[in-house]
């Protein structure tokens, strides 16, 4: 069905089918209820202590209770990939999106300050997230608001000798930062 049949078809609805069809639509399917969850109440403040929280703990894992061992870090960009799309699907503010852009680049610098990482798709990865989120706040016109965190992040990959740090000075001397 194209949008033009779609909205043909809308608009012969009554009001009361057309909240039915809403209310079933909300009810049947986890996006629409999380789509309309977030419109109507939106808690972006919140949605970003749980997204960070989350992303922290891919680096630094808490230790459950009872157990003998601490559990192992496992690096995954794609948890802060997937709540980066999640919030953009959102519509979630973009000062919001970049912020945990920026933290998961600055979380898995912390980690990597105190860990020796011999897999060269870390790097990779970060310097991926790295360009996509100065992509991200050059697109969306909030350069200036993230400034600082950038060059800081850049800063940091000269300080740890990362093996890609030439790469992360590239994407900056592009925007000329």
């Amino acid at each position: 069905m194209s949008k033009r049949d779609l909205k043909k078809y809308l608009t012969e609805l009554s009001k009361e089918q057309l909240e039915e069809q809403i209310i079933e639509l909300y009810e049947k399917f986890s996006p629409v209820k999380v789509y309309y969850d977030f419109a109507f109440n939106p808690k972006e403040d919140k949605l970003l202590q749980e997204c960070k929280v989350k992303i922290s703990h891919e680096y630094f894992p808490i230790k459950k209770p009872n157990a003998k061992w601490r559990p192992k870090a496992k690096m995954r960009r794609s948890v802060a990939q997937k709540y980066i799309k999640h919030f953009i699907v959102l519509g979630v503010d973009p000062f919001v999106i970049a912020d945990i852009m920026l933290y998961n680049i600055e979380i898995a610098q912390t980690y990597s300050s105190n860990n020796f990482i011999k897999q060269e798709l870390f790097y990779k990865s970060m310097l991926n997230s790295f360009e996509q989120a100065v992509n991200f706040v050059i697109s969306n016109g909030i350069l200036t608001d993230f400034k600082d965190r950038i060059f800081s992040i850049q800063q940091e990959t000269l300080q740890q000798k990362w093996k890609n740090k030439y790469d992360f000075e590239a994407i900056l001397e592009k925007i000329d930062l």
